[in-house]
């Protein structure tokens, strides 16, 4: 293996693995003629990053969006810590503690960082709850003490007060955000849909450090990149998909780029060894 192709700043995977924490059985979803996934397998474990790659139109977007009941599945099979659950719609998902980082990010600029964490939860005051809870008054002090719950959960040292408008900051810091507030609706698992999109070397990097603090605080993460320098920092294993089927799913410390780009755009040939990390093949 060239230096350049060895995976960099991850170590050997443990040697007991955590037990699944969410898994999906033959997803299947189609969207009219097109057949986006086909008999999808997938999961993840508490305190691992699962990366989740493929080419264009390979069904990652597709398959993050079912997780997170954007989307509803045509066949297939849902289990969260080995019990069958339903996901049907975004309710589902957040009953579930599934929550979904979008590309977009979905911030009001306009509005704090508080505000920002609390946005479709805001807390009230107590003694308003004869008045519609349009009209109560926010507690604004409560929702500045959890954002800044959720900011120091992640470590985000870049970001100076809580009261801060988003227009204002970065795009790490803003990526932060929303993933804070995710992992502020009591979240075990969150989705993150090409984080370090678009970012500087700099933002990039406080992005992956948030990452990784997702991993040590016991989440699950699913992170969708195709950049593999990204992938191979923070990743535990590499799910790969092609054509909306799965090609199989490596550990991370003992594959290398080549392999996962490989398998991403010619899949594994017929008789190719699968024993290098791989398994969940299809």
């Amino acid at each position: 293996m060239s230096l350049e192709n060895k995976p960099v700043g991850r170590d050997a995977p443990p040697a007991h693995p955590p037990p699944t924490h969410l898994r999906v059985e033959g997803i299947q979803k189609r969207f009219g003629g097109v057949h986006a996934l086909r008999s999808v397998d997938f999961e993840v474990a508490r305190g691992e990053v699962m990366a989740l790659v493929g080419d264009n139109g390979a069904g990652k977007s597709t398959l993050m969006k079912v997780l997170a009941g954007a989307y509803t599945a045509d066949e297939g099979q849902f289990f969260l810590d080995g019990q069958p659950v339903t996901i049907g719609s975004p309710n589902d998902a957040t009953d579930l503690g599934i929550q979904i980082v979008y590309q977009d990010l979905a911030l009001c600029e306009n509005l704090d960082v508080a505000a920002n964490l609390s946005l479709g939860a805001e807390l009230v005051k107590p003694g308003w709850g004869f008045l519609p809870h349009i009209l109560q008054p926010l507690d604004e002090l409560q929702m500045e003490l959890k954002a800044r719950k959720a900011i120091d959960r992640l470590e985000v040292r870049t970001l100076q007060s809580v009261r801060n408008k988003v227009g204002g900051l970065s795009g790490g810091q803003r990526q932060a955000i929303a993933i804070a507030r995710a992992v502020g609706a009591e979240s075990t698992v969150v989705m993150l849909d090409e984080p370090t999109a678009a970012l500087g070397v700099a933002q990039t990097k406080q992005v992956l450090e948030v990452v990784k603090r997702l991993r040590e605080t016991g989440h699950a993460v699913v992170y969708i990149s195709h950049n593999m320098r990204d992938i191979f920092e923070v990743s535990d294993r590499i799910c790969v998909l092609r054509h909306g089927g799965n090609v199989a799913t490596y550990t991370t410390s003992e594959t290398d780029p080549d392999k996962i780009v490989a398998a991403m755009t010619r899949g594994l040939d017929d008789g190719a060894s699968r024993d290098d990390g791989a398994n969940n093949a299809a």
